[in-house]
């Protein structure tokens, strides 16, 4: 294991500063064994906007509701690295060929997530890859297969993971604070998207064969991943999935439609579930719908989770009692000094920054992340799960999704791309 990590990134675009925001916490933290030493983008340009200050175009006006990581501030990797040049390459698989990296962090969009993670992983190279892992469980599934014969790290970022309010009410629930816990409940209906907006201005968002699925998918990984690890695995579904509007805009400050695309995926989700744990639960999601939202993105906003004893309410714990406390404020005064180095090391909250430092632990120690690619798969698997259980009409198990043996949805994007 060399002493220093060197990385690669790879697709410059929207996300890019949110996740070198997280790269500069960590050296303002003084984790000091990696190194960004190289970028890649089709664009030279592209690249160039996040080297150094004027150096390149100027940065992209941002897109998203506050608090979004598409809304993250600018930054320069030379704005916390100064001791190593960053190659700029134009095709990432010279930089794979050439470039001085141990590690690639992928940022492009997710049907390019095949072929670049399965050549880093021919390459060597430890990989670590922008949410969802793959847009087809089977493709997924050969990646899983592919870092397994590697021996090579293969995680998601998956952020929401990490956020502060999963890892609370994950120790929470250990703590036995509601008692056994019986049923989840979560709704986001409208808000930022809805009911027509092309999604993050990125129309691919809403084309199949590019992104997979809409929300379904999109969000699906984000809500199901946080799902499993607070209450455990998702056994089976029974959703309905739909499409609600089938054209979207984009629109000028003043109101006039400037883009306007037809969509092929779901736009909206309603979907029972029932957890291996015996658990049920419930969760609908819309960026489709008119009117005032429900709930809001991310969780907590509208989730509340049953037990025995009582509920986690957003984050509040209510207790049949009467007891009523912040579940953050239990945390900071009843965790231990270990849980919280745990869920939050270094004193880091940023969820970019964590999923990071987790990556590189995960290297350095030889075992998987948190977020693993077999844990990106099942998040995969939960999703599609829902899109034939709406095609068969009845409850379809996650292992007969995950293992292929249901799979009718994706079969016309595996043909496409021959995977």
């Amino acid at each position: 294991m060399p002493d220093r990590i060197n990385i690669g990134l790879i697709g410059c675009g929207r996300i890019m500063p949110a996740h070198l925001n997280g790269y500069m916490q960590l050296m303002a933290k003084g984790v000091d064994n990696f190194r960004i030493t190289a970028l890649a983008a089709r664009k030279r340009e592209d690249a160039l906007r996040f080297r150094k200050h004027g150096e390149g175009p100027l940065p992209r006006v941002p897109v998203g509701p506050p608090g979004d990581p598409l809304v993250a501030p600018h930054v320069y990797v030379y704005d916390f690295q100064k001791d190593v040049d960053v190659e700029i390459y134009t095709d990432y698989k010279e930089m794979l060929k050439s470039g001085n990296i141990d590690a690639v962090d992928i940022y492009t969009s997710p049907f390019t997530h095949y072929p670049i993670v399965m050549d880093s992983l021919i390459a060597g190279k430890h990989v670590l890859v922008e949410k969802p892992l793959a847009i087809t469980v089977k493709s997924a599934r050969k990646m899983v297969e592919a870092a397994d014969e590697a021996g090579k790290v293969l995680g998601v970022a998956e952020n929401a993971h990490y956020a502060a309010e999963t890892r609370m009410i994950r120790w929470a629930l250990d703590q036995g604070y509601i008692g056994d816990v019986q049923m989840l409940i979560y709704v986001t209906i409208g808000g930022y998207w809805s009911p027509d907006k092309i999604v993050a201005t990125t129309p691919w968002r809403h084309q199949k064969i590019y992104a997979g699925a809409g929300p379904t998918l999109d969000l699906g990984v984000h809500i199901f991943n946080i799902f499993r690890y607070i209450l455990g695995e998702i056994d089976e579904v029974c959703s309905v999935v739909k499409m609600f509007e089938e054209t979207r805009v984009t629109r000028d400050e003043t109101g006039n439609v400037v883009e306007k695309i037809l969509s092929d995926v779901d736009d909206t989700f309603v979907t029972l579930i029932k957890f291996k744990s015996n658990a049920v639960g419930q969760a609908s999601f819309s960026w489709a719908s008119h009117g005032e939202p429900i709930g809001a993105w991310p969780p907590p906003g509208g989730r509340t989770i049953y037990g025995s004893k009582g509920c986690i309410k957003g984050s509040t714990l209510v207790l049949d009692d009467g007891t009523r406390a912040e579940i953050k404020v239990l945390f900071d005064k009843d965790a231990s000094a270990d849980v919280k180095e745990k869920f939050f090391p270094l004193g880091l909250t940023d969820t970019f920054a964590i999923e990071t430092l987790e990556f590189l632990r995960a290297i350095e120690e030889g075992r998987e992340m948190e977020t693993s690619g077999r844990g990106g798969l099942r998040d995969i698997g939960v999703c599609y799960s829902m899109i034939e259980s709406s095609r068969l009409g009845r409850f379809v198990k996650v292992d007969d999704v995950e293992s292929g043996k249901i799979g009718y949805y994706e079969k016309e994007i595996n043909e496409h791309y021959g995977w």
